[in-house]
């Protein structure tokens, strides 16, 4: 039996690492910018970037002067984000690892932060602890998190119709986009500030966003190698018709894609009652 059937986190690697997740990451990559810059980040401080996939957050983080660590699960990632970083004229240090148990010390950096990452680790309680546990006390942890009803909660739903991806007692990360979910994991740990935001997904026309899916978002591409023929083209209509209903441009398509920002400052002192 191969290691993706029996290693949960072999087969989540293999997963994340089907199709171009970069031709789609580039669609948000501004997403990126907007979590780094919610909170200061200076020359010699040091940064994490969880689930760092291209690394839309960690290049500007480095950016601004930071010493910057981008670290996922799917190591296929880091030649895009390498070129990416090259482009921008910066060095990231590229690490393959896994967000529910992250290799460095208690305290070790100033800054934890993730764009569309951490919240599809499978256990939301472990994850959050571990971005906790690796910023120092004084420091940052900003995340940002699909909404459920906006297009990427609402077409992770259609898909999971089609080909279940988690246990159906799992917490889905789609409730990492709730307020309640995210006070839940990281309240009494973090004081938090939550924001909703949204980010444009711009294409020429309904059917090169069509195409651009199938072709390139590892959830599409790995239905397509699961699903029967008939299966995977009614996939791809009930996609058709969630881009029309939503699309609000004039002349191409254009799609709002809602999430929350969130921004946790770690006290320095224990949030814990003495009682």
């Amino acid at each position: 039996m191969s290691s993706e059937l029996t290693d949960p986190k072999a087969a989540e690697r293999a997963f994340w690492s089907a199709g171009n997740y970069d031709a789609i990451a580039e669609l948000f990559w501004e997403v990126g910018a907007v979590v780094a810059g919610a909170v200061s980040i200076a020359p010699g401080m040091r940064v994490l970037d969880v689930a760092t996939g291209t690394g839309s957050a960690a290049i500007r983080a480095a950016q601004a002067g930071a010493e910057v660590v981008g670290l996922d699960i799917a190591e296929t990632m880091f030649e895009r984000a390498r070129h990416r970083a090259a482009e921008a004229g910066v060095e990231v240090e590229w690490l393959q690892g896994d967000a529910e148990a992250l290799p460095y010390e208690d305290d070790g950096f100033d800054r934890v932060l993730t764009a569309f990452g951490t919240m599809f680790a499978a256990r939301h309680d472990v994850a959050a602890g571990e971005l906790v546990r690796v910023c120092r006390p004084g420091g940052e942890v900003v995340m940002a998190n699909w909404c459920p009803d906006g297009f990427v909660g609402r077409a992770w739903a259609m898909l999971r119709r089609y080909r279940p991806l988690e246990a159906p007692e799992a917490a889905t990360f789609l409730e990492w986009g709730t307020h309640g979910h995210v006070r839940r994991r990281l309240g009494g740990q973090l004081v938090l500030a939550i924001e909703p935001h949204s980010v444009d997904l711009v294409f020429a026309s309904v059917d090169d966003m069509v195409d651009r899916f199938a072709a390139s978002f590892p959830p599409i591409v790995d239905a397509k190698a699961t699903l029967e023929a008939a299966e995977f083209d009614a996939l791809l209509a009930e996609l058709r018709a969630l881009i029309v209903e939503l699309d609000v441009g004039d002349g191409e398509t254009r799609i709002p894609a809602t999430y929350v920002l969130v921004t946790g400052h770690k006290p320095v002192a224990d949030l814990r009652p003495n009682c």
